[in-house]
């Protein structure tokens, strides 16, 4: 029996996963703002959390609920992230889509990861962008604070999470989690937020040519039920991804690290 953990378990791609591991019987908890989302998956057999986790905060508090729940955990699927076509920053004072699509990804990746050590084959599934050739790091304006665009921060969080991964083997050597960044494709349910008309419209279309999550979630069962064998991989849409390329630069993700340090230790 595996222990999962799955923020943004509730909704999308993270709820049909995490229904997927309830039905062969594992601990499934699930992570979500919404009450109502987390009763329904309660009654459906999993474990819930009531977080906002675009908060420095409350990422650290989770992480502290889990350990007195869970003594290891075999997964870790961060796959929440929250649209915003305006700019938005968090009680924090930070943008907000950084906070909750790279941030919190951060914290809980290395918050659990004495947890993940434990279990026999841990893997940290982050399903963000890789392979994903729009967007840009704006390493001089991390939270859009000069021309904000929506898509501009997603796009950046998803190459923000590529260097995460880096970082995350380098400063974790020796040990067993192996950490998979995951770009499912254009998968239905997959993209909330508040959008502006104009978004809308274009979500809807997105929505119209969307994969069957079905179809999203398998890569993802794969790498749960079988973690690959290196302690960083890359897959688009299921097809390995060479790490070799400029998304994956040691010395952007130690820069990156660094950066984010240092604004943690700012807030602490």
């Amino acid at each position: 029996m595996k222990n999962i953990v799955i923020p943004g378990g509730t909704a999308g791609l993270g709820k049909a996963l995490a229904r997927t591991y309830i039905e062969r019987g594992d601990n499934v908890l699930a992570i979500g703002h919404d009450p109502s989302n987390g009763e329904r998956f309660v009654k459906d057999g999993g474990e819930f959390l009531l977080a906002d986790l675009s908060l420095i905060g409350e990422n650290e508090r989770v992480v502290q609920e889990i350990a007195t729940r869970f003594s290891s955990i075999d997964a870790l699927v961060l796959c929440t992230r929250f649209f915003r076509s305006y700019r938005r920053e968090t009680s924090d004072g930070i943008e907000h889509q950084f906070a909750l699509h790279y941030l919190s990804r951060y914290l809980l990746g290395h918050g659990l990861a004495n947890l993940l050590d434990k279990a026999p084959a841990p893997v940290i599934v982050n399903v963000a962008g890789p392979g994903v050739p729009a967007g840009r790091i704006h390493w001089d304006d991390l939270e859009l604070k000069r021309g904000y665009d929506g898509f501009e921060a997603l796009f950046q969080g998803g190459k923000l999470n590529d260097l995460l991964g880096v970082s995350y083997a380098d400063a974790h050597p020796g040990s067993r989690i192996r950490y998979a960044l995951v770009f499912p494709g254009n998968v239905a349910g997959n993209l909330a937020g508040e959008f502006d008309p104009e978004t809308a419209a274009q979500v809807k279309r997105m929505k119209a040519g969307a994969l069957p999550v079905a179809v999203g979630i398998a890569p993802i069962i794969d790498i749960i039920d079988a973690p690959p064998d290196e302690p960083l991989s890359a897959f688009f849409e299921g097809r390995r991804l060479s790490l070799a390329g400029p998304a994956f630069d040691r010395d952007h993700a130690s820069r990156l690290a660094s950066i984010t340090k240092r604004l943690l230790d700012e807030r602490s």
